[in-house]
């Protein structure tokens, strides 16, 4: 059993069995005929994922990994906040007639500012530290500006990233305000942990565990029926992670520079309910 989806079906059994309702509350997000979207949820799910021992990608249904590599490296190594730089189209509904979700995620990656050593923007400060200064408490990063949170189309969900070096082993903290369990929990922590993985090898470092910490953990009303029935399957082995050994520079990895190998998965045919 993959540990992205053990943990997945615990999560989601607590949630559904011990979980809160906001059905007495006023509620932003709205299904496509208008009527609000309610949740049941869970405060402060903290998960580990080990990938010395695997990498975390769920088998209960088929994980979109270049897709979500895709996301990643918008954001990350593009640090762009325009989705004709996207190959996707998840970030449509957010964005302006010109293509931009404002000054959100990418863009707060990208600007820079000025420290001892010179000029970085919050990626570069980062690949500079975990090469040079990888003892530090100090390498992280946070998209998560209130000065800038008006001219955002959505608030960041992934907002902050804590990188520490044991020894040579690189781990990471994500810290998450909010998060849709059914679409977005496996679609995270396999981004970040390719990420932390991608740093690892461009630093030098063995890629260690990724602590996922989400504060607000929530199933849609309309998404428990495919969450019962996803997380009644019996998941398969997790895949291993192939990533191109011959990159060494960070803006240098596409999507095509990891693979999953051996990856076997559930097909979900149920159409999955979108809120916006």
């Amino acid at each position: 059993m993959s540990c992205a989806d053990e943990l997945f079906i615990q999560n989601c059994r607590d949630i559904l069995a011990n979980g809160v309702w906001d059905t007495d509350q006023q509620v932003r997000p709205r299904w496509e005929d208008g009527a609000a979207a309610h949740t049941v949820k869970k405060f402060g799910l903290v998960n580990r994922y080990d990938l010395r021992e695997e990498f975390p990608v769920q088998t209960i249904r088929r994980m979109a990994f270049k897709s979500a590599l895709d996301e990643l490296l918008w954001i990350w190594q593009k640090k762009s906040n325009n989705v004709h730089d996207l190959g996707s189209h998840i970030w449509d509904a957010w964005a302006d007639e010109t293509g931009s979700i404002g000054k959100a995620y990418g863009y707060q990656l990208g600007v820079k500012h000025r420290y001892a050593e010179g000029e970085f923007d919050q990626v570069d400060r980062v690949l500079f530290d975990l090469k040079n200064n990888p003892a530090s408490r100090r390498i992280m990063t946070n998209l998560y500006n209130h000065h800038d949170l008006s001219e955002m189309a959505l608030y960041p969900c992934a907002y902050s990233m804590t990188f520490n070096v044991s020894g040579r082993t690189l781990n990471a903290v994500l810290n998450q305000r909010s998060q849709d369990m059914l679409t977005a929990n496996g679609w995270n922590v396999m981004q970040y942990a390719a990420l932390l993985c991608m740093l690892a090898q461009v630093s030098g470092l063995e890629a260690g565990e990724l602590v996922h910490v989400i504060a607000d953990a929530h199933i849609y009303d309309r998404h428990v029926p495919v969450v019962e029935e996803i997380i009644a399957r019996k998941p398969y082995p997790a895949p291993k992670l192939w990533i191109d050994p011959e990159v060494r520079d960070f803006y240098a990895f596409t999507k095509d520079s990891l693979k999953l190998e051996g990856y076997q998965f559930h097909v979900l045919d149920t159409a999955i309910p979108v809120a916006v």
